[in-house]
């Protein structure tokens, strides 16, 4: 019998700036981004391969693509809907000005131990981590501002947003020192966070969602409302995805739900099912508030899901 046993999340060795670096479209891969220092390093990889990679990234940068414009939200004055992004993708932007453009980007990060999660070498909460570092990397590096919130049942840390480059070093650093706890609230913290955010600007939460979907759902509803671009990275491992288990296994809850012993292959129908449905309810109630909804399966390079998000938006720029 095969048994599905609580992985523990792994700290990648710290690595020397002054060793040789090989060529960085060789760190895309997670598996091997897991293996090869503090998170500051991988991010500047990420960010070169991003540069130069197979993928083409947006010519005019992250920034641009995201303040271009930004999604409406009630309150905004109608005469600064841009009608033709309206026409073309059926939501609502709002055309930005000069003294709008340079933004604050927020990285919400799911410290839950079901984040901890790993069919692979790399866990849910390894990619998160670089996933959030790099695109903080991104903010900073083109003079915008970047924190990041760390949450299981409530916001336990806090790096206000700056635009320098030493925050990276703090954000990695307390991304580095998480230690995951076996609960979750996501709808609450987006609650609070929403409180306290006294500036429009962006959200990005990563989080593999499992929690109250309803309560979930209400703190985006909530962030929105009040005039921020939320972008959802939804942090799935391939097994969660794909459930290809076959055999006899011992199904550990990561949050204190027991175990169940179980033959995969009789139930993997019925999974698949209530998963589609579950994505599916995320995915529609975002649209329904316009967050950006990206489903992200950790056997993906970094590189590439963050590549394939900003040509997404820039698709939309380029038609104005």
């Amino acid at each position: 019998m095969s048994e599905a046993t609580t992985p523990s999340p792994e700290s990648p060795p710290v690595t020397s700036e002054s060793s040789p670096k090989p060529h960085a479209a060789k760190y895309l891969d997670p598996d091997t981004l897991s293996q090869i220092g503090s998170l500051d390093v991988v991010a500047r990889l990420v960010v070169e391969g991003l540069r130069i990679g197979q993928h083409k990234s947006p010519s005019r940068g992250i920034s641009s693509e995201f303040t271009a414009y930004r999604q409406y939200a009630p309150g905004d004055e109608l005469r600064h809907i841009d009608w033709k992004a309206y026409a073309r993708c059926d939501r609502y932007y709002i055309k930005l000005f000069d003294a709008e453009t340079n933004f604050i980007a927020n990285m919400l990060l799911d410290a839950s131990q079901s984040m901890t999660y790993k069919s692979g070498k790399i866990s849910k909460i390894e990619y998160a981590k670089y996933l959030a570092a790099s695109l903080a990397y991104l903010v900073i590096d083109q003079g915008d501002s970047a924190g990041v919130g760390i949450f299981d049942g409530e916001l336990q840390n806090y790096i206000a947003p700056k635009g320098n480059m030493q925050v990276l070093h703090d954000i990695s650093s307390e991304l580095e020192k998480v230690v995951p706890v076996p609960r979750t609230n996501v709808g609450a913290v987006l609650h609070d966070f929403a409180h306290r955010m006294t500036r429009r600007g962006f959200v990005m939460i990563f989080s593999d969602l499992f929690d109250n979907t309803e309560e979930f759902i209400e703190g985006l509803n909530h962030l929105r409302y009040g005039g921020h671009n939320v972008i959802l990275f939804h942090i799935m491992d391939p097994h969660e995805i794909e459930f290809p288990l076959n055999g006899m296994w011992k199904f550990m809850g990561l949050e204190g739900e027991g175990e169940v012993i179980t033959q995969p292959a009789r139930v993997r129908a019925n999974y698949l099912e209530e998963l589609e449905k579950f994505v599916d309810d995320i995915r529609k109630a975002c649209a329904k508030t316009q967050v950006d909804y990206v489903l992200v399966n950790t056997r993906d390079p970094i590189e590439q899901t963050i590549s394939n998000y900003l040509l997404q938006r820039s698709a939309l720029a380029k038609g104005k």
